[in-house]
């Protein structure tokens, strides 16, 4: 008895599709292949990591023109961990020239970095 041609083609057409299902859901577990809106933000993150990244030392440039650096460490340092974005903004030293408040994602940059860097004011 023979098979007709729809009855061929069922086993195939199904593993086609089973194939095309197993490989889409394999990509987008992987982070192979993203949506769009997915990609979008990806996009943001960078650049808001870019510009941050590039204002730190600025920032920090910023505190090194202080009088008492020594003093002014210490307090941050003393600072809870939450607060010395806010210790650094209130200073001025995250507001980049041109603007007119700070940038809170640089002042918390600039705080990790003052903390964290080796300067003559430590010492």
């Amino acid at each position: 008895m023979s098979k007709s041609l729809s009855e061929l083609a069922k086993p195939v057409v199904s593993g086609i599709v089973v194939g095309v299902v197993a490989v889409l859901v394999i990509e987008f577990a992987t982070g192979m292949v993203v949506t769009s809106s997915t990609a979008r933000e990806m996009a943001t993150n960078k650049a808001d990591d870019a510009v941050v990244s590039s204002l730190t030392p600025i920032c920090v440039s910023q505190f090194e023109k202080e009088g008492d650096q020594k003093e002014l460490l210490k307090k941050l340092e003393k600072q809870s961990f939450w607060l010395r974005g806010d210790f650094v903004e209130e200073h001025g030293w995250a507001t980049m020239p041109g603007s007119e408040k700070p940038n809170n994602q640089v002042a918390s940059a600039c705080a990790d970095k003052l903390v964290a860097m080796d300067t003559p004011a430590k010492k």
